[in-house]
């Protein structure tokens, strides 16, 4: 089974930009490494990843799913091979970071309710340390609050990385402790 994993983040981030660069190698990494790509299915770093993606060498028709706010199939970017309407607002958060695991990448206050929501529902949780002033950054290496999510497990926190490749390794040491 393929193995979700969201990539939430900065939505205006445009072509050329440190966000959008990591974020559509990200994408493209997660697919060549055999996992399927969740994002809120709009612009920006979603939009990114979903074009990275896209252009993974194995990549196959449904590992692109957009979870749209509103209920318009045209609102997705056009690199989603699943686009789910869902007219939830900023509700249908609460679905993208109900993933397997989440990767934020910048961000602003969207992109903190989604982390905060795949903390409490015990995610594993990677953020990019890379420049800008967006949650990703912020988040890195630390936890996002104080609760033990699972008792015993001393490395509990959101875990910061500087590139994909680092990223999918995280993924792969680090969810069977979250599944």
């Amino acid at each position: 089974m393929k193995r979700s994993v969201a990539v939430i983040g900065k939505g205006d981030a445009f072509q050329g930009s440190p966000d959008y660069e990591i974020a559509e190698k990200i994408g493209f990494t997660l697919i060549e490494s055999g996992y399927r790509l969740v994002t809120g299915g709009l612009k920006g770093v979603m939009e990114a990843a979903s074009r990275g993606a896209q252009s993974a060498s194995r990549h196959q028709e449904g590992d692109v799913v957009g979870i749209l706010p509103g209920s318009e199939k045209k609102e997705g970017n056009p690199y989603l091979d699943l686009i789910l309407p869902t007219g939830l607002g900023i509700a249908r958060n609460m679905i993208v970071a109900a993933s397997d695991a989440v990767i934020i990448i910048g961000g602003g206050a969207g992109t903190l309710s989604e982390a905060a929501l795949a903390w409490q529902m015990r995610r594993l949780l990677l953020a990019w340390r890379g420049e800008g002033s967006g949650w990703g950054a912020r988040l890195a290496d630390k936890p996002l609050d104080g609760r033990e999510r699972f008792p015993g497990l001393e490395e509990d926190r959101i875990f910061g990385f500087d590139t994909a490749g680092e990223a999918v390794s995280l993924l792969q040491k680090h969810l069977k402790d979250y599944l």
